[in-house]
């Protein structure tokens, strides 16, 4: 029983994880392409709407996370009108979703190992 209870917890942490990449990389981004603006709240925009794509991504058969991730990012970053290409938008979308996903999932593979489920 005390397993389920540390499983839930750490799958909430790597929840909070994941944001916190996702949002580490936009504000990355915002930066690399010279956005100083309101820089924190920009990367918090970007972030929870790439986020949220990913989310319902997942819910469909997880390969959803990799086009609906992406293109939130890319549709964020046009409203916030930052400097880049639409190609390039949707480029950095999908290396940052998948990066993000990738380390969550290993830190979810690392738990289950220890936990023994794996």
């Amino acid at each position: 029983m005390a397993y389920r209870a540390v499983v839930v917890l750490a799958g909430i942490l790597l929840v909070a994880a994941l944001y916190g990449l996702i949002w580490l990389f936009s504000r990355y981004f915002l930066r690399k392409h010279g956005v100083e603006e309101n820089l924190a709240d920009r990367s918090t925009i970007l972030a929870t709407w790439t986020f949220a794509g990913v989310a319902v991504g997942l819910v469909f058969v997880v390969f959803g996370a990799f086009v609906l991730g992406p293109w939130a990012f890319y549709r964020t970053a046009r409203a916030h009108q930052v400097p880049v290409s639409d190609a390039a938008a949707v480029g950095w979308g999908f290396v940052i979703v998948a990066i993000s996903l990738l380390m969550a999932a290993g830190g979810l593979a690392a738990l289950l190992s220890i936990v023994g489920a794996l």
